[in-house]
């Protein structure tokens, strides 16, 4: 008869204090014999440093899994009852790093539609370019970050040089390459440099034939192909039931696009398609994103094609005045005292709205109350990996071990997002 197992110390602690509460410390047959409760991560480099897995195995089986979140501890919420709305765009940035042009993009407009704004035509391309090249960015980065995680490095070093290519462009922008800041209340902080176009355009021009390379080296490898189809699937139903959107979504099916579904910044004038599968699995988010990419380098192409002349910033009251006319005119000073300075800020309207965008791990929406002040009373924040986190759980409960880094790299999740 086999001895039963107890845990005595700081292992007897661990496990007390574990997800899983009393239950791991049970001394009958099961745990005692052969079930183990792990961390995986932080450490382990598919977690990326930031994300926490506490998996109880019964060898390679993953029998539960319980996500935890929280490690940067960044409370960006609150942050946004001490700023003013202007002074906020760059709290915008450090939720998803990867997409921080995307982020400033969508806290704006949401701004803005508090306030009632009507953009410029220019401003509005000209933001629609840099979603769609942060879109561009995110996705490459995403499917070769995971090939990197199945084995396939190479496929990550292509794509890391492609997303160098598009932060340049952000830096001939905004200044700024993982952090942009480049959105105002109202408009941009500065105007497309002429010499942004062509950069753009010869990264297009090379983005074909460096997809194809990577499509080839992945889509037809049976490691790759082995690892990723069939694993962590989840329905149509189970995206709805846990709020999971964009391409985690759109890889289960459900047909949702909040730049058709739901337009701003005229995107209803471009052409463009939603890329959907229906296997629901980590091969299918790879589908998805490769088609997603080429979609926005389309949108991107037409927007730089019709891009308009004219100004960059709403006229009136709520965005920055010219620094030429700052530094010669008392209108323009007094303008840009009462938008900076402590204490004052854009006066909103007392109300409250929700606008979301399409950002590109899925809706990124803001709900903003205002109480009249220059200052948000609240800010609240629907981020994308929060969903797609908690998804994780029904994803790789019954699966092994192996499988759980193929589904973290599949749902590409930002821990920037998810610690409120």
């Amino acid at each position: 008869m086999k001895p039963k197992l107890q845990a005595t110390g700081l292992a007897a602690e661990a496990l007390r204090d574990s997800p899983f509460g009393e239950s791991a410390m049970s001394t009958e047959p099961g745990l005692a014999d052969k079930d183990m409760i792990i961390n995986f991560g932080p450490q382990h480099p598919a977690m990326h440093g930031t994300l926490r897995l506490v998996l109880r195995l019964d060898g390679e089986r993953v029998r539960k899994c319980d996500p935890e979140m929280g490690y940067l501890h960044t409370g960006f919420e609150k942050l946004g009852e001490y700023r003013t709305f202007n002074q906020y765009v760059v709290v915008t940035d450090r939720m998803n790093y990867l997409s921080a042009m995307a982020n400033n993009i969508g806290y704006a407009c949401a701004v803005e539609e508090l306030l009632g704004i009507e953009l410029p035509p220019r401003a509005k391309a000209i933001r629609v370019v840099m979603a769609e090249m942060s879109r561009i960015s995110d996705h490459i980065l995403s499917i070769g970050l995971q090939g990197m995680d199945l084995g396939a490095f190479t496929a990550m070093l292509w794509a890391f040089i492609e997303r160098e290519k598009v932060y340049d462009v952000f830096e001939l922008t905004s200044g700024g390459r993982l952090t942009t800041s480049y959105t105002r209340v109202g408009g941009l902080a500065f105007d497309f440099p002429e010499e942004c176009e062509r950069r753009i355009r010869k990264f297009l021009e090379t983005l074909e034939g460096v997809l194809g390379e990577i499509e080839g080296m992945l889509s037809h490898n049976r490691i790759f192909i082995d690892r990723s189809k069939g694993v962590a699937h989840f329905t149509r139903e189970q995206c709805i039931a846990y709020g999971v959107t964009g391409p985690v979504a759109r890889a289960s099916g459900l047909d949702r696009d909040m730049r058709r579904d739901r337009p701003y910044l005229d995107y209803e004038q471009y052409d463009f398609e939603v890329p959907i599968e229906t296997d629901g699995d980590v091969y299918a988010r790879y589908l998805v994103r490769l088609a997603e990419v080429r979609q926005s380098a389309r949108i991107v192409r037409q927007a730089l094609d019709a891009m308009p002349a004219g100004p960059y910033n709403a006229l009136g009251k709520v965005t920055l005045p010219d620094k030429d006319d700052v530094y010669s005119k008392m209108e323009s000073l007094i303008q840009h005292f009462m938008l900076e300075m402590p204490g004052h800020g854009i006066k909103t309207p007392l109300g409250q709205v929700y606008h979301s965008t399409e950002s590109p791990n899925g809706e990124l929406g803001w709900f903003i109350v205002s109480d009249g002040t220059g200052v948000p009373y609240r800010v609240r924040v629907r981020p994308p990996s929060v969903y797609q986190f908690q998804a994780v759980q029904p994803m790789i409960e019954g699966r092994l071990v192996a499988d759980v880094v193929a589904t973290m790299s599949s749902l590409n999740v930002i821990a920037g997002e998810l610690d409120r």
